[in-house]
């Protein structure tokens, strides 16, 4: 048992399952301290910690990194970066080095790899986690739901009644969030009846180009677009550029994240800025309270939220006269 725990190499994936869900079905936890534990300080905390991602690139996953560099700085840690390789055995590496605890951001940790950190004694926590995790696994996040709503309005706002959306993978939940938020504010609107058409383009500039297509084949008469992150917008640019339509004039865009890229785009892309580097500063902190036992226990919220607001960029505007440039 303590080899697993210790998260040895040469244990069979059978034998590591069987072990971890024994020793989470009698409660036991890895004391700190204990004997064999290694990258400790004086006062037995450890002095490192996890930041488990399936991918580096990305202006976003930059501004979050940079976020959790600075705040484990701040309090004297230093961050490991782990690659989760959906094929890899990130938990053992995890468990092998002892840390304060492990962020996931990106991930998607199964139900034995959940218990085999829990049983270890490591805390977890989860930004913005694409399912919804066990009872009692810390979550931070956005107010993606309110960003997809101010999303709207804002459209709304102008005077855009048929509308569109390019959706990151409908499994995820921070993207049925944001669609969900921007449906809401469609349905309640007070004025004409608002329409929103919703297609899918996974997190990816060209496959989020290909589903502005088939958006605009399906409902010509689309004059508003709001895309679930920046990047996918930049693949909305890239399909209005081919079909001849300009922005705002013809069909306006917004974003969602306020990436440096955001404003370095012509037009200005309009957005719903989340705070990324704040959101991997707090998943330290609170990182850091749950290893210490300064959660609060059971008053502490299951889940945090930090705040979305609008940015305001040259992206979006009135719709254009029912006589549009002909669309393909």
């Amino acid at each position: 048992m303590s080899k697993v725990l210790r998260g040895g190499t040469d244990v069979s994936a059978e034998t590591r399952a069987k072990v971890m869900e024994a020793v989470r079905a009698v409660g036991y936890t890895r004391r700190a301290g204990s004997k064999g534990e290694s990258a400790r300080d004086e006062s037995g905390l450890s002095n490192m910690l996890d930041l488990v991602v399936t991918h580096f690139e990305g202006s976003w996953a930059n501004l979050l990194t940079a976020g959790v560099g600075r705040e484990a700085a701040a309090a004297g840690l230093d961050v490991v970066l782990t690659l989760a390789d959906p094929h890899g055995d990130w938990v053992s590496r995890v468990l092998r080095r002892r840390t304060v605890g492990t962020i996931g951001t990106l991930i998607d940790p199964t139900s034995p790899q959940f218990n085999a950190l829990c049983a270890a004694g490591v805390p977890v926590v989860l930004i913005d986690p694409m399912s919804t995790p066990p009872p009692g696994v810390a979550s931070i996040g956005v107010a993606n739901w309110d960003g997809g709503r101010m999303a709207a309005e804002h459209l709304l706002s102008l005077g855009h009644v048929r509308m569109g959306v390019v959706a990151g993978h409908a499994r995820h939940l921070f993207s049925r969030a944001r669609v969900d938020g921007f449906r809401a504010a469609a349905d309640t609107a007070t004025a004409d009846s608002a329409t929103v058409s919703v297609v899918h383009g996974g997190w990816n500039r060209a496959k989020a180009a290909n589903a502005t297509h088939n958006l605009l084949d399906s409902d010509p008469g689309i004059t508003g677009i709001f895309a679930c992150s920046d990047s996918m917008a930049l693949g909305i640019y890239d399909a209005l550029d081919a079909r001849g339509l300009r922005i705002p004039e013809d069909v306006s865009v917004i974003g969602f994240d306020d990436l440096p890229e955001a404003q370095y785009i012509t037009p200005g892309l309009t957005t719903v800025r989340q705070p990324s580097t704040e959101l991997g500063a707090a998943a330290v902190k609170l990182l850091i309270e749950l290893s210490r036992g300064e959660d609060g226990g059971a008053r502490s919220p299951a889940r945090m939220e930090l705040a979305t607001e609008l940015v305001v960029r040259a992206s979006t505007g009135p719709p254009a006269p029912a006589t549009a440039a002909p669309r393909r």
